[in-house]
């Protein structure tokens, strides 16, 4: 049997990469999906690969820096699926690159405001869904980011250390009440966004240096582990924090 079947699930950051494969996966799992995305061309595509397939699916465009916008993804799921059992909260930015002195507030700002208060935003009714339809599992997207430093990322390393931290602590408030709350944790990952680095083989050569493995990985090797939390398969598995790094945090 499909380790989703039957269940609702919403993705956001769901138009490309991670977030993409994560709603496919899910779809093929048997979850009727919500994909969500402020981008409404890549994430009305996302929508119509999962039907295409011969899932479930529709696209609700959110914004997760506002608090009405997630709130607003979540009424839209009950609406349109009755109910809410699992989610993904993938939705995040790279932002701006320089030292800690300077780096622009409001760059600092507006990753915080997707990469950490729109993790908050989304979990918080999130959770209010979830508790009334039984239970369920959500899976906050970190990063290995949520570990370690790395420079001239002062404002990716502080939001992802948060969302580990948010992770751990819904997860001890929760679990009890049959919401496992995880994290997942990936290094460098070949997304559109990392592939346009590929140009610059120096920097190419540093990233792939850092993981042990010997490459980077691919968006469905972080969408696997995404599917099995957010499955029955992890059912004692609340508040942890998984990476998915090719040894990167083991140097």
């Amino acid at each position: 049997m499909a380790l989703l079947n039957g269940k609702t699930a919403i993705v956001t950051g769901a138009a490309s990469g991670i977030g993409r494969r994560i709603a496919l996966l899910y779809a093929r799992e048997g979850a009727r999906v919500v994909v969500s995305d402020f981008n409404v061309d890549d994430g009305e595509e996302t929508s119509r690969m999962i039907r295409d397939a011969g899932g479930e699916a529709v696209f609700v465009q959110t914004d997760v820096t506002e608090p009405a916008s997630c709130e607003m993804l979540v009424n839209k799921t009950l609406e349109t699926y009755g109910r809410l059992d699992v989610a993904c909260n993938n939705a995040g930015i790279g932002g701006e690159q320089a030292p800690a002195g300077d780096y622009a507030v409001e760059a600092w700002r507006r990753v915080i405001d997707v990469n950490l208060s729109g993790v908050f935003y989304c979990m918080k009714y999130q959770i209010a869904a979830m508790l009334k339809s039984g239970g369920g599992a959500i899976v906050n997207m970190a990063s290995i980011l949520g570990q370690v430093g790395f420079a001239n990322s002062v404002a990716y390393v502080a939001a992802k250390h948060g969302v580990v931290g948010m992770t751990k602590t819904a997860g001890i408030e929760y679990s009890a009440r049959g919401i496992r709350v995880n994290a997942v944790g990936p290094a460098f990952i070949r997304t559109p966004m990392i592939q346009a680095l590929e140009q610059d083989q120096q920097t190419y050569k540093f990233l792939l240096d850092q993981h042990p493995i010997g490459r980077l990985g691919e968006p469905d090797e972080v969408a696997e582990l995404v599917v099995w939390l957010s499955s029955d398969k992890a059912s004692f598995v609340a508040g942890a924090y998984y990476p998915v790094d090719g040894g990167y945090l083991a140097h």
